[in-house]
């Protein structure tokens, strides 16, 4: 159930995220993402420069002018936004948690999908699927979407990547750009993440939170994981631990980088606090300086 709240937070990041597709986003969004392929238009009279192969001799026979076939780009392109709605999304210690976060870089996708045409849906998971919402159009269907991540009250803590991409190949067998927006702290699920690669372009947004990579000095921390619910104590005085703790947090990360690197996936990292656009501008100028 949306509480005022929500339906403030939902209308500020309407507002913001519509802004910033207007202004930066939809053009990079719409060079990167291709349509299905290209279907006949219409023909014009040749002009200078045109390719010869393009010429409808049919017409040109019949007409004694010389006529050319033009294309366009069928545009319309399935979205799917896959977000992770564990334990580990609620954390967040500067302005937000992940799982808002999640929430505006979902509507920014969704605002540029609905400015091109495409259909966009999304995916809530935990250790299962536990929503999901059929692509459509239009704003209503953005809002819809970002509500559902804001609001929606998961029944499990858990995380598993794999089973969200096993849910994403039985639902949809045409190509997807599918838009995986987890903090990525599980493990086993490279196996399902390569099958699904090789059917629907994947991109992997992993959302950090500083205080997972660096600890200051607090004093002693009662933490309690907020998936599995264990209780740890944390001596965050000591700098032995706090450079373990930061050491092991850039493993991760790491391997984490390594594995996208394997696969061939480019990834998009964003960190609770901080700009997040940026990060998605440099990646769509990589995708498309490689392109």
């Amino acid at each position: 159930m949306l509480t005022k709240e929500d339906l403030r937070e939902i209308r500020k990041i309407e507002i913001i995220t519509n802004r910033l597709v207007n202004d930066q986003l939809a053009g990079s969004y719409h060079s990167v993402f291709k349509g299905r392929g290209m279907s006949f238009d219409e023909v014009r009279l040749y002009q200078p420069g045109d390719e010869i192969r393009l010429i409808d001799w049919n017409v040109s026979a019949r007409t004694n002018e010389v006529y050319v076939k033009q294309f366009v780009e069928e545009r319309e392109l399935t979205v799917l936004i896959l977000v992770d709605m564990s334990g580990s999304l609620d954390f967040g210690t500067k302005t937000e948690t992940k799982r808002k976060m999640a929430a505006k870089l979902a509507a920014l996708l969704a605002f540029s999908a609905i400015k091109n045409n495409d259909r966009i849906g999304l995916v809530l998971f935990t250790d299962q699927v536990e929503r999901f919402v059929p692509p459509k159009k239009g704003r209503k269907h953005v809002l819809r979407i970002i509500s559902e991540i804001i609001a929606y009250e998961p029944e499990r803590r858990g995380t598993d990547i794999a089973v969200s991409l096993q849910y994403l190949m039985g639902v949809t067998k045409r190509r997807t750009v599918a838009f995986l927006i987890s903090d990525f702290l599980n493990e086993g699920f490279e196996k399902a993440l390569r099958i699904a690669s090789q059917r629907h372009d994947i991109v992997p947004i992993v959302l950090t939170d500083l205080m997972e990579q660096t600890l200051p000095d607090m004093g002693y921390l009662w933490v309690e994981d907020p998936e599995t619910g264990e209780i740890l104590v944390a001596p965050t005085s000591a700098r032995s631990f706090r450079t373990r703790f930061h050491n092991q947090a850039s493993v991760r990360a790491a391997q984490l980088d390594t594995m996208f690197r394997r696969l061939r996936i480019d990834s998009i990292r964003v960190r609770t606090g901080e700009p997040y656009t940026k990060p998605l501008m440099n990646y769509f100028k990589l995708r498309a300086k490689r392109m």
